[in-house]
């Protein structure tokens, strides 16, 4: 039993018995299905332990692992702040996984090749976390993103869990291909930030910081600084990747009397800085060029996939909440697909924002 088969299926029903059961009816499992993947609604939270419970009977697989989320996506469409539930199920090889969670923690047996992991947004130090679990498996890649909720916030591995990380493990044996695409286009001009004390950000190349926004964000949008830090944020780049990897965070503050400027992240001294502005369009040609790069890297068709996307994208960055499975759609077929819309995106070993992550099974 090498071979990965998978089936998927979605329903974006309002009551969690009905979008489930609707799931279920659609969900054609090959024999020896041993993994599944769930997210469902925010507005099915407090219903997770019936949701479990009913899949393991349903389906005869007893490991599941997933999130909550305020928006859920399946193949060719997605729904943000709508009931719903995305369902990724099939057969593994005998050996090839193991799912984790601070009840069961990754230690003993073989090490790794790669993990799919869903965190509670409000545990500290998640970006720590996340580069651990990375250096847990011997790729140095995980995927996968943070629990979005209006209310409770849940993660299923092998039973519902709050707090920490959690996800599932797998060995050289399940061959997978990932892809991070950005929500955003750098601005002309590199800086370096050369005064900093944790998020507050003192000088950019030896200039007072907010004088610098001004002048990255334009003289219209610099008028109206709540507008400017919606549509301008600041890039980090990530060390020794390309120029195009970085992460994108929020402008959270800006202080007029001293020209400071605050961030939703840590920084020091002499870190390289851009800006960024937030674009659909630049959004959408990075989502095709990502595609495009993914699918000529394929030796064959996937089998299926997994998608995090940030909440800031969807129907708040393309007009429709459907646009990514579209698109992924359009370029790999039918394939089964389930994801959520994310408080925050995992690749490699960093936490992003603004990201999409697609994560095929081969």
């Amino acid at each position: 039993m090498s071979e990965v088969l998978l089936a998927g299926a979605h329903s974006l029903v309002d009551d969690w018995p009905g979008a489930l059961e609707a799931s279920l009816a659609r969900l054609s499992l090959p024999p020896g299905a041993n993994l599944g993947f769930v997210y469902f609604s925010d507005r099915h939270a407090e219903h997770a332990e019936a949701m479990l419970a009913r899949l393991r009977e349903a389906t005869g697989i007893e490991e599941w692992v997933g999130s909550v989320g305020i928006g859920i996506c399946g193949t060719g469409s997605a729904a943000v702040d709508a009931g719903g539930i995305a369902l990724l199920a099939g057969r593994f090889p005998e050996g090839g996984f193991r799912v984790f969670s601070g009840r069961q923690p990754l230690t003993g047996g073989a090490e790794p090749y790669f993990a799919v992991v869903h965190a509670d947004p409000g545990t500290p130090d998640m970006g720590d976390l996340v580069m651990d679990m990375a250096g847990k498996v011997s790729s140095g890649f995980v995927t996968g993103g943070l629990s979005s909720s209006h209310s409770k916030s849940v993660q299923i591995a092998d039973g519902v869990l709050a707090g920490g990380i959690s996800g599932v493990a797998f060995g050289e044996s399940v061959p997978v291909a990932t892809r991070l695409t950005q929500g955003c286009s750098p601005l002309p001009g590199r800086h370096v930030i050369t005064e900093a004390e944790r998020n507050i950000i003192g000088r950019i190349d030896g200039r007072p910081a907010l004088e610098v926004y001004k002048e990255a964000v334009g003289e219209v949008l610099a008028r109206d600084m709540a507008r400017a830090a919606h549509y301008v944020l600041a890039g980090l780049p990530v060390a020794g990747r390309d120029a195009g990897d970085y992460l994108a965070r929020n402008v959270i503050g800006v202080d007029p009397k001293n020209g400071l400027i605050a961030i939703n992240e840590l920084v020091e001294k002499g870190r390289p800085l851009l800006f960024l502005r937030r674009d659909a369009t630049a959004a959408r040609e990075d989502m095709h060029r990502m595609l495009g790069e993914l699918r000529d890297s394929l030796p064959g068709p996937p089998k299926g996939g997994l998608y995090f996307s940030c909440l800031a994208r969807g129907g708040n960055m393309f007009g429709e909440d459907s646009v990514e499975p579209r698109l992924i759609r359009a370029a790999f077929g039918d394939i089964p697909l389930a994801g959520f819309f994310c408080n925050g995106e995992i690749s490699h070993d960093q936490l992003y924002g603004y990201t999409g992550v697609l994560t095929l099974f081969l």
